[in-house]
């Protein structure tokens, strides 16, 4: 006779299948917030570091670059993020709140 793990097996006696489930699609309020100020902070960055470079604040423009890369470097995840948050509350197929991952 051959042996049968019964731990993986699916069957109508599953504890699994008697129990219901609800879908919490309740928008992450830390992670939205997060992605915002990310997106705030890097469009000031940018911009900041723009005018620090053009008006040689600091010295030389060698300061401007820098926080306008920093700035490119908050943009880009606060954008993608709060995108998703925006599509997400809008409804459009293929975006969710769970995309978002926690903080």
């Amino acid at each position: 006779m051959a042996y049968v793990d019964h731990a993986f097996s699916i069957s109508d006696e599953d504890v699994m299948m008697g129990t219901s489930y609800t879908v919490n699609n309740r928008p992450p309020i830390k992670e939205i917030a997060l992605a915002v100020s990310l997106l705030v902070c890097g469009v000031l960055g940018i911009v900041i570091g723009s005018l620090m470079a053009y008006n040689r604040v600091g010295g030389d423009t060698a300061h401007g670059i820098f926080f306008a890369i920093l700035g490119i470097i908050l943009f880009i995840p606060g954008f993608y993020y709060t995108r998703i948050a925006y599509y997400a509350y809008k409804g459009y197929k293929g975006f969710s709140f769970s995309n978002i991952p926690p903080v």
